[in-house]
């Protein structure tokens, strides 16, 4: 195995291990370029083991806690305008008991097509309000992670309710109101802008 210890490679080496430290362990090559670490420093520690590579161009402190969720932080440092979506979020905010497969990311329309070796991923286009409202930034290993708030999450399985289930929409407006209380005008003002209203409202009320 590669050694972790490069002190004796110097004090640029030092300067670029706390550039990561400021950055929680995380940065992309070209955060790390734009920080000041050279592009043969930034080898040279993944070729020593000090950082490890999560994705092409993402790279971490390989000494750092386990990841807990790789793949929407992979998502999170590549898909710059990707928001965390539907039964993605829904998993985040436990919400639901299906276990995603993919990384559903939604894309405002325009927007190119992201390209990631991995995790496999399926974006969605959103427009207007029903991409920028209910947004929420959650810190998840060092990163910002973009992901639809439980009310908006919720509006949105009903909006596309036909490609991720019926089923489990009412599902997660039941956990949610399991588990907390349902802001009930954040959740129509969401269906305003979802247009589902007149179908979320049976369920809303039959369920809280």
């Amino acid at each position: 195995m590669p050694s972790k210890n490069i002190a004796g490679k110097g004090s640029r080496f030092d300067r670029a291990v706390e550039i990561f430290k400021d950055h929680g362990g995380t940065l992309r090559t070209a955060q790390a370029r734009r920080a000041g670490i050279h592009p043969e420093t930034l080898y040279s520690l993944r070729d020593s083991g000090v950082i490890e590579r999560i994705s092409r161009g993402l790279y971490r402190l390989a000494d750092s806690q386990p990841m807990g969720n790789p793949d929407l932080v992979t998502v999170a440092a590549r898909v710059s305008a990707g928001v965390i979506c539907l039964i993605s979020a829904l998993s985040f905010h436990e919400l639901t008991t299906q276990i995603p497969h993919e990384v559903h990311v939604a894309l405002p329309y325009g927007a190119e097509e992201p390209r990631l070796e991995y995790p496999p991923i399926k974006t969605y286009r959103f427009s207007g309000q029903a991409y920028t409202a209910g947004v929420e930034i959650h810190e998840l290993d060092g990163l910002a992670l973009r992901i639809y708030s439980p009310e908006k999450t919720l509006a949105d399985c009903f909006k596309f309710r036909n490609r991720v289930g019926l089923d489990t929409a009412i599902e997660a407006i039941r956990f949610h109101g399991e588990r907390q209380q349902v802001d009930v005008d954040a959740l129509m003002h969401y269906a305003g802008i979802c247009r589902v209203k007149k179908i979320i409202r049976p369920y809303l009320e039959a369920l809280l």
